[in-house]
């Protein structure tokens, strides 16, 4: 059995910063399934919520354990469990549908109505233990790196960013290179598109982007990336976009390099609204597009796991700080100034295991 408490990373005021806290380990009920972490990741989303921005600030009620990436072990289950035990070891989907919505009956609880996120609207996994509903958790095959086990969510994120539509034998541009941008990189590559371009104004992550594969790696601030992209492709732009910064300048870029009839996946999330040139743009250019959210619940899920278990994926560049919840200061510094790929957490052990 677990000791009564445990250490957490909160968000304890609304206001930038976090703190460690001892609090109690979360109590399980029926169907529900406490999980002793082993390593848990910091996303992008993470960093917004350190800084209280002001989607954190319209979203977040403090106090809260963030973090919604990691791998771990079962340590307890509720009643009527079945399928997971302790001693598996998981990852975790951390969206919450409701299971009666229009868009849950649908086949479609990735975008439920009533969506809670584990770690923004709940106590996350910045900590020793999470709890769980056992329903959600994913038992990682023997196959797959223990360090991948803690990103399979971001991972799923860009799986189903570039699986949203055809991607063998594409052309694809990937605006914005970070984490997830490098992995959509790997994906799209592995799944056989012709050529990537990777557009990134930030010189740390477009070498990361050249390392994931991009055949290309520009920035729009020493280049024409645009001009550089349609004389790349003859003029016609490219087959896919996957938008991954959020960044107007990069969204409106990636819509002058798409071609005519091309598709065009947003998953980058603006901090503002976006104009657009609906006409030339899109209506006109006769685009597909989507927006992205999350993971299609488990599809993307069996993807992901294939793809690594298939070897195709080589993720290794993204991984070269680990740490301990205990330099979560340095951790979000690092990732601020865009200087890291994923950053691991270690929360229960007392030093930094940075490699």
């Amino acid at each position: 059995m677990p000791a009564a408490t445990m250490r957490a990373l909160r968000k304890v005021r609304p206001e930038a910063g976090a703190q460690i806290e001892r609090v109690e380990i979360p109590r399980i009920g029926p169907g529900d399934a406490l999980v002793r972490v082993r390593a848990a990741s910091i996303c992008g989303t993470d960093l917004h919520i350190f800084k209280w921005d002001p989607w954190s600030a319209s979203r977040l009620k403090p106090p809260v354990t963030f973090g919604h990436e990691f791998c771990g072990t079962v340590e307890q289950v509720g009643a009527g469990v079945e399928g997971v035990a302790p001693g598996d070891f998981v990852s975790a989907e951390m969206h919450l549908n409701c299971g009666h919505c229009r868009q849950c009956r649908l086949g479609q609880p990735h975008i439920c109505k009533n969506l809670k996120i584990i770690g923004i609207d709940q106590d996350g996994c910045f900590a020793e233990f999470v709890r769980i509903p056992a329903g959600n958790l994913w038992k990682i095959d023997p196959a797959i790196p223990e360090h991948y086990a803690a990103i399979l969510d971001p991972l799923g994120n860009a799986v189903h960013t570039v699986l949203a539509g055809e991607i063998a034998g594409q052309t694809v541009a990937v605006t914005g290179c970070g984490p997830i941008g490098c992995m959509g990189i790997a994906v799209a590559k592995a799944c056989g598109c012709s050529t990537v371009f990777g557009i990134e104004v930030n010189p740390h992550r477009l070498a990361l982007a050249k390392t994931f594969g991009a055949d290309y790696a520009l920035n729009p601030k020493q280049e024409n990336a645009v001009a550089k992209v349609l004389e790349a492709t003859d003029g016609c732009g490219v087959d896919v976009l996957l938008e991954m910064s959020g960044n107007p300048a990069a969204i409106h870029d990636g819509f002058r390099m798409l071609r005519a009839g091309g598709r065009a996946s947003l998953l980058g999330i603006p901090s503002q609204p976006v104009t657009f040139d609906l006409v030339a743009d899109i209506i006109f250019k006769g685009a597909t597009v989507q927006g992205i959210f999350g993971r299609r619940m488990y599809e993307t899920w069996l993807q992901a796991t294939a793809l690594l278990k298939s070897g195709r994926l080589n993720l290794e560049p993204l991984f070269k700080e680990r740490m301990a919840l205990e330099q979560f200061q340095e951790a979000f510094a690092l990732l601020e100034r865009g200087e890291a790929g994923k950053i691991l957490f270690y929360p229960n052990e007392d030093t930094g295991l940075r490699s």
